[in-house]
């Protein structure tokens, strides 16, 4: 049987906060990650995801 986190679980697990890890859950950047109902279902041997953020302060525009 597959085991799962809850985001409250995998927050402290991956020192993130839940709400960065719903959007997570919410881009689809966490695979094998379900939804059941208003609740997310993460893998236990899930890894955390590299973080893609722009964190110069500069966005690139693309043409």
């Amino acid at each position: 049987m597959d085991e799962f986190m809850t985001i409250k679980e995998t927050s402290v697990k991956w020192s993130l906060g839940e709400r960065r890890i719903n959007i997570l859950c919410q881009e689809g950047r966490i695979p094998g990650v379900r939804k059941f109902g208003k609740s997310w279902a993460i893998p236990a041997d899930a890894e955390k995801p590299k973080d893609e953020r722009i964190k110069s302060g500069k966005y690139i525009k693309v043409r």
